[in-house]
């Protein structure tokens, strides 16, 4: 069966925005910055979206990234983004066309039943902070990637900031890069039950 595999780069405390408002490397060394994409953290990106043959997108991530990714030459994953089916979670039609990109709405419980219905490889969720905490929150991620930078942030929005309940979550890897960034992927303790 199909997974909803949520991920997202992240601050060592949490922190999920926009990982380009700290300062890059390149421009100063001893201040925050979000994580380098050295050849481990884009091996282990290539392996995850190869896996993938469809995301699920909220509004307002879909609405930014019709309009970035198009012109982007950021790989591997411009052309996985650009080629991917795209299910977009609105109550409103899309404005903008990209790509093989579909409006569905309704429960998020609904939405992730049918489309783990289908037949497929695994659905990805990319950025949608927003629609990664709800699914986190009603329990429906089967697994989580972080990209987690060697930095503090204290600002900005926290990937659990929806959890009601305490979740167990069972570590399936951990994999070190050689810019001091690190890749988990975690699965819901229950994931044999589901």
């Amino acid at each position: 069966m199909r997974k909803i595999v949520v991920y997202t780069i992240t601050s060592l405390d949490g922190s999920v925005d926009d990982p380009t408002r700290c300062f890059p490397p390149d421009v100063d060394p001893e201040r925050p910055h979000p994580p380098t994409f050295d050849d481990g953290l884009i091996e282990r990106e290539t392996a995850l979206i190869e896996q993938q043959d469809a995301v699920l997108l909220g509004r307002h991530m879909y609405d930014e990234w019709s309009r970035y990714w198009p012109t982007s030459d950021e790989q591997p994953f411009a052309d996985f983004i650009n080629g991917v089916k795209k299910y977009v979670v609105t109550s409103t039609p899309l404005a903008t066309e990209w790509g093989d990109a579909e409006a569905v709405s309704g429960s998020l419980t609904d939405i992730v039943r049918n489309l783990k219905a289908l037949p497929g490889d695994d659905i990805g969720v990319h950025g949608s902070i927003e629609l990664a905490q709800s699914l986190l929150a009603e329990g429906l991620v089967d697994e989580l990637h972080l990209a987690v930078a060697p930095v503090v942030d204290p600002e900005g929005r926290r990937l659990f900031e929806r959890a009601t309940d305490l979740t167990r979550l069972q570590l399936v890897s951990a994999t070190p890069t050689s810019t001091g960034a690190l890749w988990l992927v975690y699965r819901p303790a229950d994931a044999e039950s589901r």
